[in-house]
């Protein structure tokens, strides 16, 4: 009986946080509208996944748990090229205008984050190949992996706070990540996990109880529309937007 409950309980653990994105992926989709995601999240669950595939070679722990790395990394991939796909138009982004340095995970094409994780990807086997056989290195990676993990819902929080609305967030992503935690502390515990996975599963609820639950009464996309006709006024009328602000008050 327990054989059985611990198959399913680790076939659960290496299926379901992947599938948690796939309502977040129909929603865009069907919206045509990446705006509100935070791809941010895409680079910390890839970079996080990728370098927890490392960190098994130096340090087996279960298999399903290599196994939701590899189907989040796809996850991911697909989220991200969707999220680039229905980019919302006029985005800086798009002509490769970005404020950060290098313009790190704003490129305008999804082969430059694919180039981005294949370089770090022979990055990590060459670390792997020289230093692979010293614990200490092995546990810095594995709490490298999982501690940036744990700063998973910050850039969407961020992204919410600058929006001052949920819009473009699913709330079944939100709700997926609130219970896969729950159930992850609680298999790793069980299946008797490398440590940095019980810390990183027990830091997480903490971050994922600061979203809110506010929607916005205007979609960003209608904003837009709204701003480009005051705009389309000004011209033909020649007045300042001011000056249609106060008439419209």
């Amino acid at each position: 009986m327990m054989t059985w409950i611990s198959t399913v309980a680790s076939v659960g653990m290496a299926v379901v946080p992947p599938f948690v994105y796939a309502d977040q992926i129909y929603s865009i989709i069907r919206k045509k509208d990446s705006t509100g995601f935070s791809r941010d999240v895409c680079a910390i669950l890839l970079i996080a996944n990728i370098t927890r595939c490392f960190f098994w070679i130096g340090k087996h722990f279960e298999i399903a748990l290599l196994v939701q790395s590899i189907l989040m990394i796809i996850a991911q991939l697909v989220l991200l090229y969707i999220c680039i796909r229905y980019r919302p138009p006029g985005n800086p982004e798009s002509i490769g205008k970005s404020s950060r340095v290098i313009g790190f995970w704003q490129w305008p094409t999804y082969s430059q984050y694919v180039e981005f994780l294949s370089a770090y990807i022979i990055v990590m086997t060459i670390l792997i190949l020289i230093f692979g056989r010293i614990a200490f290195f092995v546990d810095v990676i594995g709490y490298f992996a999982l501690g940036l993990e744990s700063t998973l819902p910050l850039p969407q929080l961020l992204s919410n706070y600058r929006q001052r609305s949920l819009y473009g967030f699913r709330a079944s992503t939100l709700i997926g990540w609130v219970a896969g935690d729950s159930f992850k502390t609680g298999y790793f515990i069980l299946q008797k996990a490398p440590l940095q996975f019980i810390v990183n599963s027990l830091y997480h609820p903490i971050l994922r109880l600061a979203y809110g639950t506010a929607q916005p009464s205007i979609p960003p996309d209608e904003e837009d529309i709204l701003e480009q006709a005051l705009r389309l006024e000004e011209e033909d009328q020649g007045i300042p937007r001011r000056g249609i602000v106060e008439q419209g008050l």
